[in-house]
């Protein structure tokens, strides 16, 4: 198989990668870029030993994305998450504590509502705030 195979199908699986959202594909497309530079330098590479060097570089960079560097992202939502996992975070208090009764937060990172001063008019934010406060009585 000739060199410039592995390249465009390691570019195709990198662009495939634009509709997905685990970067799986890239890391596939990664391998097949490092088999074509190799068959590059080592023209009389069987086919048996490309793909076998296919899938353990695939393999790896795959592992060590779900392993090293995703756990880094950080997570955009917690929406759908049990209160459990969300003791601990940092919010902005809606309602103040009244006793042993639940605290209704609202964390700036779930909310898209501006915050730096915007008009009345175009501001959302007494809305949220309506919106939240109607969640905190309905827990208590």
């Amino acid at each position: 198989m000739a060199y410039w195979y592995w390249l465009a199908f390691g570019m195709a699986l990198m662009a495939v990668e634009i509709f997905l959202p685990s970067f799986t594909a890239l890391w596939f497309g990664v391998g097949a870029i490092i088999v074509g530079v190799l068959l590059l330098a080592l023209p009389g590479m069987t086919l048996a030993w490309q793909v076998l060097i296919w899938a353990l570089a695939s393999a790896a960079f795959t592992f060590a994305w779900f392993r090293f560097f995703r756990n880094k992202s950080p997570d955009r939502t917690k929406a759908g998450m049990g209160r459990e996992a969300l003791l601990g975070e940092t919010a902005m208090v809606v309602h103040a504590p009244l006793g042993e009764k639940r605290v209704c937060c609202a964390s700036p990172r779930r909310s898209s509502v501006p915050t730096n001063g915007s008009s009345s008019a175009g501001n959302p934010l007494p809305r949220a705030i309506a919106w939240w406060s109607t969640m905190c009585r309905a827990t208590r």
